[in-house]
């Protein structure tokens, strides 16, 4: 996957093309200036000449771009980042997408999505009909290998849909 989705600009601010963009992007550090950003399903390319935080939104000016009327085109754009722009240790939650999942050598499944929720994000893991949800956080997620495609997992009482 080259680009990683970052957020949506949800609107404009002011009047000298600022945009907003709701995210929850972890790796928030990599919104430097001079950093490039693409938007919408094109991936128009812009970068980033200013940033900052306001309120729940992370507040953008592009290079070039000095005008309202610039960046409402922009308004319910996704936005992403290219991944070899990015100096992440590690991996990306979309990485482990399509991993499969053990426990104790049993396949469980495959993780089909990750759904975002306030405390912590779930993995969807996927074995024929049946769907399993598990909290993704050290609890339950032994080991991630990205390299064998797996993931090793911790399951409690009640955990998997027995159903």
């Amino acid at each position: 996957m080259e680009f990683i989705y970052i957020g949506d600009i949800v609107n404009t601010h002011g009047l000298k093309g600022e945009v907003r963009l709701l995210s929850d992007f972890e790796y928030k550090e990599e919104f430097l200036p001079g950093k490039k950003i693409y938007i919408g399903k094109n991936k128009e390319e812009v970068t980033i000449k200013t940033h900052r935080i306001h309120k729940d939104y992370n507040m953008f000016t592009f290079v070039g771009i000095n005008d309202i009327n610039e960046v409402i085109i922009y308004k319910g754009e996704k936005a992403y980042m290219k991944r070899n722009d990015l100096d992440i240790d590690g991996y990306f939650k979309e990485d482990i997408i399509g991993l499969n999942v053990y426990h104790e050598n049993t396949k469980i499944g495959n993780i089909t999505m990750i759904l975002k929720s306030k405390a912590h994000d779930i993995l969807v893991i996927t074995d024929g009909e049946k769907k399993h949800m598990i909290p993704y956080i050290d609890e339950f997620v032994l080991n991630v290998n990205l390299e064998k495609k797996r993931m090793d997992i911790k399951i409690v009482k009640g955990l998997l849909n027995e159903d």
